[in-house]
């Protein structure tokens, strides 16, 4: 099937949506249908044959779910299962989006769209099912580039994100511990863009003091400071036309923050020591080990500027909750120092990756990298056993040093509990009100501390 022949319905309440793919599609395409009211889908799909059908995601309808798209999704495929679904969506519903791949969808398009990309999504589709039965294309591969490797959910989710959002140009905000490949996860949507030809350029914006953080980023003219013994351009015109990553944005300043959110904002950048504005055409990528809660806090972070780079936000799960991903990555790590240090590619036995499976791994990704590195090494044979595998007691020492912590944490909570039952003379109701736990969950804790 050809998209010359296909039969192509357009459910979306904006109209000038409707107008732009109607015009994009009704000279590739035999037939386009448009429609604003997704209440419709029964009567249109009853009355006609499509082969695709383009669904936004949020509609004003009377159907206030929440996720009206995901819920029209089902509509559809209760109403003919074979029927292909290409959903629209907006930056701010990716995680919505690829849900909505699990619940039956074809694939997803974020607005605003490259045409060739909507053309290459439908063609794709189409081509498909001629193949297939149903229609849905298979899962993204395993890996994405050399380095990011994964067969779990998460990853899988994180390969969608990826492929939808790396084209556009949109702001993405990557948050993960540290080791989880923040780095690697912006250099693939760079290479996956529209701007892979242009320069990538990384900054650890959290190791930048005040005075050489606006030298770095935006340039400085000769002569501005003590030491700027030549005319430089910052990291912002160094990246034009390309991507500018900054890593660990979370760790600077409120001052810093204000500088960065004014050059976001009018994309312009002023060299110090110079009044001459320069104009800058970047994709912006920035990362941080903190979790949102701590961004959330205004004292320590400014919230026009979290809107202002979080247009698209990609969560990278710590490794010990990427199940299945550990002997993957562990061989993968095997493989690649064996030819780097011309060593035969080594086996594992049942005890070794059992021992992989065990363990934590508070150093993440970055960790099993190591320890991997170092038992293709030191290994003798090649079988890698249990004994070839140390991890690394730096990491080791800060886990447990976590563990202490959240034992302190418990100490504290168990006294602050004796402290109030005391105040309130032994009254159950009005400590529990004080702590603002139920009286339920304060029995919980009496029994926890043995009180």
């Amino acid at each position: 099937m050809i998209l010359k022949n296909a039969s192509i319905l357009v459910i979306d309440d904006d109209t000038d949506v409707l107008t732009a793919v109607k015009l994009l599609l009704k000279t590739e395409a035999k037939e386009v249908t448009t429609e604003k009211n997704p209440e419709l889908i029964h009567s249109l799909l009853a009355s006609s044959r499509f082969d695709i059908v383009l669904l936004d995601m949020n509609f004003k309808s009377s159907i206030n779910t929440g996720n009206e798209g995901i819920y029209w999704l089902k509509k559809i495929k209760e109403l003919d299962a074979d029927i292909s679904v290409i959903m629209i969506t907006a930056y701010g519903d990716i995680d919505l989006a690829v849900r909505s791949l699990k619940e039956g969808a074809s694939d997803f398009i974020v607005k605003p769209w490259h045409n060739e990309k909507l053309l290459e999504a439908i063609k794709g589709i189409l081509k498909a099912k001629g193949k297939t039965a149903s229609g849905i294309p298979a899962l993204p591969s395993s890996a994405i580039g050399k380095e990011m490797i994964g067969e779990s959910e998460v990853m899988k989710d994180i390969f969608f994100k990826i492929e939808k959002v790396a084209p556009t140009d949109a702001n993405i905000f990557i948050l993960g511990e540290n080791g989880t490949g923040k780095d690697l996860i912006a250099k693939a949507i760079h290479e996956h863009s529209l701007r892979k030809d242009k320069p990538f350029v990384k900054v650890d914006v959290g190791a930048l003091t005040e005075t050489l953080f606006e030298s770095e980023l935006f340039g400085h003219k000769k002569g501005s400071f003590t030491g700027a013994g030549e005319e430089r351009a910052g990291r912002f015109e160094t990246a034009n036309g390309g991507t500018l990553f900054l890593d660990e944005i979370g760790n600077i300043s409120m001052q810093q923050q204000a500088k960065l959110l004014s050059v976001l904002q009018n994309r312009q950048v002023s060299r110090v020591g110079s009044n001459d504005a320069v104009n800058i055409d970047i994709r912006l990528i920035c990362a941080t080990n903190l979790p949102l809660a701590e961004l959330a806090n205004e004292n320590r972070f400014r919230k026009d500027l979290i809107y202002r780079i979080n247009t698209v936000e990609i969560v990278v799960p710590p490794l010990r909750k990427r199940n299945g991903d550990i002997t993957l990555l562990a061989k993968h790590f095997a493989q690649t120092y064996a030819a780097k240090y011309l060593k035969p590619v080594p086996e594992f036995d049942a005890k070794a990756i059992e021992k992989l499976r065990q363990y934590n791994f508070p150093g993440n990704v970055r960790e099993l990298q190591y320890t991997m590195e170092r038992a293709v090494i030191m290994s003798e044979g090649e079988t890698l056993s249990a004994e070839d595998l140390i991890f690394s007691p730096i990491e080791s020492a800060v886990q447990e040093k976590s563990e202490n912590k959240d034992m302190n944490l418990g100490v504290v909570e168990k006294n602050t509990i004796l402290r109030v039952i005391e105040k309130h003379n032994g009254n159950i109701s009005k400590a529990a009100k004080e702590l603002g736990i139920t009286r339920t969950a304060l029995y919980r804790r009496l029994s926890k501390y043995d009180l």
